[in-house]
């Protein structure tokens, strides 16, 4: 946890539904975010990604199972599917904007899921905009999931519900392995090359 802004560590805003965040102190909230941390870890496995750029934290984003995510409850284009991860925070620091730290987040957790097997899709809650910023709500920007593979799965002028099928990624990146193999094979020279041809690893 040290790894997260000082404002993300207390924050319940997905953790919790918004009675019962209300009631803690920032002690407390700080306290059941690791709480939650550990109980998703434990019992569902990792949870979350960090981008680190010369030995500092410069990004993260957070995700897991929609029945760890009661906040969702609160927006009107819920509940998410039940075969998706909830995609719930992330951030990138200031100055780091454009740097493709945000889209280097979201392929390590695709990797994540994809490795897992058995989840179809990630979703995510948005908001309008495309800065990954603290600053609404603890929503994500739609411009940005857009960008980086979500689609809108349940439209909402102000907090539609986006969604990235891991089915299409995998066969994506088979496709492209499969080119690059056909490519790679098309331009290998003979077995025994002039000098002037050689093969360069």
């Amino acid at each position: 946890m040290d790894a997260i802004e000082v404002p993300c560590r207390a924050c319940l805003f997905w953790e919790l539904d918004p009675v019962r965040r209300s009631r803690l102190d920032e002690q407390e909230a700080r306290d059941v975010k690791e709480s939650w941390m550990s109980e998703v870890l434990r019992e569902w496995g990792s949870c979350g990604r960090v981008a680190i750029v010369d030995g500092v934290a410069v990004g993260y984003l957070t995700y897991a199972p929609p029945s760890y995510v009661p906040g969702a409850a609160q927006f009107p284009t819920a509940p998410a599917s039940p075969d998706a991860v909830l995609l719930t925070t992330a951030y990138v620091a200031d100055g780091y904007d454009g740097a493709g730290i945000g889209r280097l987040l979201v392929q390590g957790m695709a990797r994540d899921l994809v490795g897992r097997g058995g989840i179809r899709a990630v979703e995510a809650f948005a908001h309008g905009g495309n800065r990954l910023v603290p600053d609404r709500g603890c929503l994500l920007p739609a411009e940005f999931l857009a960008r980086v593979g979500f689609k809108t799965h349940r439209p909402h002028p102000r907090t539609p519900r986006m969604r990235m099928e891991l089915r299409s990624l995998v066969s994506w990146r088979d496709e492209v392995e499969a080119a690059i193999e056909r490519l790679v094979g098309a331009v290998r020279p003979a077995k025994n090359p002039s000098p002037a041809h050689r093969e360069v690893d």
